[in-house]
């Protein structure tokens, strides 16, 4: 069965959230485009070698994808935007953030080459 671009990608950017991947370096490698750049919510910016090297000594918090939105920008390269919502253990809400990803469709697969999270104020219920 093949899945939809919307289904592919909105399962790419919850791999990234997901604690068991985020602590194998190398799985993120495999998602990530060498050229890859993200914007924080921190403000910070990183590399591909910084996320890979930095997220797997990260506390896992799970996160919750809402809002989820993938538009066309050429026939390999999408944009993904969505509503990142933190939980706590009881999977109350804490904190949201925007997130936006570009994939790109490199060596036969998709890999993420920039990210950038905002936080917001607004609480999603």
């Amino acid at each position: 069965m093949v899945s939809s671009l919307h289904e592919q990608i909105y399962d790419l950017e919850d791999r990234l959230l997901q604690p068991e991947i985020r602590h194998f370096g190398e799985e993120i490698s495999r998602l990530l485009a060498d050229d890859f750049v993200e914007f924080g919510v921190s403000g910070r910016t990183f590399d591909k070698l910084q996320v890979v090297e930095e997220l797997p000594h990260s506390p896992p918090v799970p996160v919750i994808i809402k809002e989820f939105q993938v538009k066309i920008l050429s026939p390999d390269v999408v944009l993904a935007t969505y509503r990142a919502v933190k939980t706590n253990e009881s999977r109350e809400e804490m904190r949201n953030s925007l997130r936006s990803s570009i994939w790109k469709f490199l060596d036969g697969r998709w890999q993420m080459v920039f990210h950038q999270g905002t936080r917001t104020m607004e609480s999603c219920k």
